[in-house]
């Protein structure tokens, strides 16, 4: 993802873009179109990063609005991003977090929080088979259960982060490793391979990646233009030195 999609995604509407930009950002009263985007995001798979943090810039201020569900759906589209620094920056308004006061509707957050972060962790370790195991164990039942089976595409953008990853440090990875990664295996992991445009090797089991700037190794020289005078000058700095 580029800086300037990041700032300004093409699929951002122009009210949102109003929003984020200007000084209605900080404007109670449009809390909920920017909850409705963030529902449309997850309904459409798109991401809209600084339309996110606005929302939760505008639970800080405003402790009345604050929608403990509202705020584990943007950390899980945040997750997607990594290794970029949304997940973090999302965290870093929640340290004032108000407490959901009604006793019929308790705060799922506060359990929630330290399983993200995990998640998040494994994620940006690039350690991709223990954030699946972590993920599809039974502990995790309720987080599958109540949203990321509502975030449309959530295991396929965090295989698009295992993708960026694997692009980065591999020209050849074996099937098997590979599907450790994608959480894929047989038939699955073979279609989601050719959609990537990578050739699978039968005879060998091993995946070639295409060449791209990140995982080619190029020789760097670095040479060094020293002339006589600048030579006598440190040579006579040297013996006054001594």
């Amino acid at each position: 993802m580029s800086m300037s999609s990041w700032v300004s995604p093409a699929t951002r509407t122009e009210l949102i873009e109003d929003l984020v930009s200007g000084v209605d950002r900080y404007n109670p009263s449009n809390v909920s179109i920017l909850e409705d985007y963030l529902y449309h995001q997850i309904r459409s798979e798109e991401y809209d990063c600084l339309a996110n943090l606005a929302i939760l810039k505008l639970y800080q201020f405003n402790s009345d609005l604050y929608n403990p569900d509202v705020v584990v759906n943007i950390l899980i589209k945040a997750l997607t991003a990594c290794p970029l620094p949304d997940f973090n920056l999302c965290i870093s308004l929640l340290d004032e977090r108000p407490v959901n006061a009604n006793i019929d509707e308790p705060d799922p957050l506060p359990a929630l929080l330290p399983i993200l972060k995990g998640l998040y962790s494994l994620l940006y370790r690039c350690r991709f088979p223990k954030f699946w195991e972590e993920y599809r164990s039974e502990e995790l039942e309720a987080l599958r259960a109540n949203y990321t089976v509502e975030c449309v595409g959530f295991e396929n953008a965090v295989r698009e982060v295992a993708v960026r990853a694997v692009k980065a440090a591999f020209t050849e990875i074996g099937t098997k490793r590979l599907g450790s990664y994608l959480d894929l295996t047989g038939d699955d992991l073979k279609e989601y391979i050719t959609k990537l445009g990578w050739t699978i090797n039968a005879a060998s089991s091993v995946v070639s990646i295409p060449p791209n700037p990140d995982n080619q190794i190029v020789a760097t020289v670095v040479q060094e233009s020293i002339s006589l005078p600048q030579l006598t000058k440190v040579i006579s700095h040297a013996a006054l030195k001594a």
